[in-house]
């Protein structure tokens, strides 16, 4: 059988060019024992995947196996089985998979894991790989094991329309009770729906008076910041926290593409306030156990996962990377998911 996929032709070290990734056409293995045919049906949209691609990574440095040029694109999402040799997965079933940008493939059935979507709870698909999935995870492990955010701390969360933002927007009103939440997010229309999140007032990064809005909303300064999205706001908020505060470094969407430009202007700020940066990658967190609580909170109508909080993109094959570049011009509000049409 054979199968479209995107390769990595040409790793980036700046902007993603029309020749960085080439679609090819090949032709997949027979299906082996304890093995499943899938089909790709939502593809997960993650900005980690821009750094996964760096032309220039020094592989000592990076936390798993970056995507070599040659190789197909690195990606999960949910797949539906559709042929299996395994006693554990029947065709039909929905699963979450690691198949890259491809139409088709062929994978051990323990790198499946299953699904079990309820629209009458209003649990759908795509929310595994979304609030239930990576991001969910990502916001409640940044906020509660990692800076230890409590009901005293007043927070600041940048990229708050996001995958990551948005939950963590409801994690720390919602879970944690925070005594003030702030957002940061690009435009009204999605200020105005992470304020109806919860978020006690959302400010616009692209307005003029913006550092002059964040000052006045940070007076007395926070002692949390969790930032998803590093840059001039990251510089910026580093004169925002309280002193001995502490900041998440979850992600670093703004300079992505330009990973070896500009730098921090208030880096003494850490050290004059001793202010406690640290950094964190969600495979070192028990998943399943965030997943757990997560799911409580859902069930306890502490956090919404809507159809607002997806934005989902039906798309041509032929134009899977053009939906992922979405990711890196703000044109998503929530979790950024491809439907293969």
């Amino acid at each position: 059988m054979q199968t479209r996929q995107w390769i990595l032709a040409n790793p980036p070290t700046a902007e993603i060019l029309n020749d960085t990734f080439e679609l090819q056409t090949t032709t997949l293995p027979s299906v082996g024992p304890d093995q499943v045919l899938l089909k790709m049906q939502f593809m997960s949209n993650d900005p980690a995947q821009r750094a996964w691609i760096q032309g220039d990574l020094e592989e000592d440095r990076v936390y798993t196996e970056p995507v070599r040029k040659g190789e197909v694109m690195r990606a999960f999402g949910v797949c539906e089985v559709v042929q299996s040799n395994a006693d554990s997965l029947k065709t039909g079933q929905l699963v979450i998979a690691t198949t890259g940008w491809s139409e088709y493939a062929v994978l051990d059935a323990k790198a499946c894991r299953p699904i079990q979507p309820n629209e009458s709870a209003g649990i759908r698909a795509t929310h595994f790989i979304g609030a239930l999935g990576g991001p969910g995870a990502t916001a409640y492990y940044g906020l509660i094991d990692i800076v230890q955010t409590t009901a005293d701390d007043a927070v600041v969360i940048s990229g708050a329309a996001g995958a990551t933002g948005s939950i963590a927007i409801q994690i720390a009103k919602h879970v944690i009770g925070c005594k003030k939440v702030i957002g940061i997010a690009g435009g009204e229309k999605k200020c105005k729906w992470v304020e109806s999140l919860g978020a006690d007032i959302c400010i616009d990064y692209k307005n003029k008076d913006f550092e002059e809005q964040l000052r006045k909303a940070t007076e007395g300064f926070v002692e949390v910041y969790f930032d998803n999205v590093g840059g001039p706001i990251l510089d910026l908020m580093l004169t925002r926290v309280k002193r001995f505060g502490r900041i998440a470094a979850c992600g670093s969407v703004a300079t992505y593409n330009s990973l070896r430009e500009g730098g921090l202007k208030n880096w003494t700020e850490i050290i004059l306030n001793r202010l406690q940066v640290k950094g964190f990658i969600i495979t070192d967190a028990d998943v399943p156990s965030i997943i757990q609580k997560l799911v409580q909170s859902i069930k306890e109508g502490k956090i919404k996962i809507g159809s607002d909080g997806e934005t989902v993109v039906p798309t041509k094959f032929e134009d899977v990377p053009k939906t992922w570049q979405l990711l890196f011009e703000g044109g998503n509000q929530g979790k950024l998911i491809t439907e293969l049409k």
